[in-house]
């Protein structure tokens, strides 16, 4: 791991310098890596309880700008900026490529590190991920739009906001980072002219009762390649590209799901 920083945490996690931030990463296991990224307000907690089920590979779990033990710094937030960080990461950290899974808000910036950093993504995970804005139903761009610093406020009984009050290096910043993502979310993006282009083989995992249209999830895949025609009795003619929609999950439980990790290992598996 050339060039990380050697400070270690009680946690037994590190910080590396990338781009302005002191950036806190976790590793877990061995093997092939795996670079995992939480969604929106959360941090690598997120995917404590999947970890030990996405088999024998090197996870590299990430506290994304503002997130979790990474502290802000005075830039705004970008999909296209947390790319560049987890491209930055990967380099200090001596990794040339790997996997990328990556969850909503995660889910964006994993889907522009692909665009932006072809070489450095082999295979990718987008778990509840819109390729525009528009791919979420209405009334979810309704309460993005809510967003800001009175619900900060009102967020401080959650269960997230508790987990940001006990590991983050400034807790006051909560209204800060609430106030980053909602003017993240609440900006228009269409991505669909890159999506095609993508050359890492793509995983979309979606829940049956997720935030994001089902019409959006087949455009999505579509757009990869997939869902063109019949794969054929030998599946010769079958996209690279895989779609999973996974039935009782919604788009707030699907990440911490057995079905999420076995789903996934069993694509990143697969030669």
């Amino acid at each position: 791991m050339a060039g990380a920083i050697s400070m270690t945490t009680a946690q037994g996690g590190h910080y590396a310098a990338v781009n302005g931030l002191k950036m806190y990463y976790e590793i877990h296991g061995s093997g092939e890596p795996l670079v995992v990224l939480h969604g929106g307000l959360g941090s690598t907690a997120m995917f404590d309880g999947i970890l030990p089920l996405l088999g024998a590979r090197q996870t590299i779990a990430v506290d994304l700008q503002g997130h979790g033990r990474t502290a802000d710094i005075d830039r705004p937030m970008s999909y296209e900026a947390m790319a560049d960080d987890i491209a930055g990461l990967m380099k200090t950290l001596g990794i040339q490529k790997a996997d990328v899974m990556g969850y909503s808000l995660g889910g964006g910036a994993a889907l522009r590190l692909a665009i932006q950093h072809p070489d450095a993504v082999r295979k990718l995970v987008l778990v509840s991920t819109t390729y525009k804005r528009d791919g979420w139903f209405p009334e979810v761009l309704a309460a993005m739009a809510q967003l800001g610093p009175a619900a900060a406020e009102m967020m401080k009984q959650s269960p997230i906001y508790k987990t940001y009050a006990r590991i983050a290096p400034r807790p006051d910043d909560w209204p800060r980072l609430v106030t980053k993502v909602a003017d993240l979310i609440k900006k228009d993006y269409d991505w669909s002219k890159d999506v095609p282009g993508i050359r890492a083989t793509t995983l979309l995992v979606y829940g049956d009762a997720d935030a994001i249209r089902p019409v959006h999830m087949i455009e999505f895949y579509g757009l990869l390649g997939g869902g063109k025609k019949d794969a054929g009795w030998d599946g010769s003619a079958m996209s690279k590209a895989r779609l999973a929609i996974l039935p009782g999950l919604t788009h707030y439980n699907i990440v911490s799901s057995p079905l999420l990790a076995s789903t996934a290992a069993a694509f990143l598996d697969a030669k």
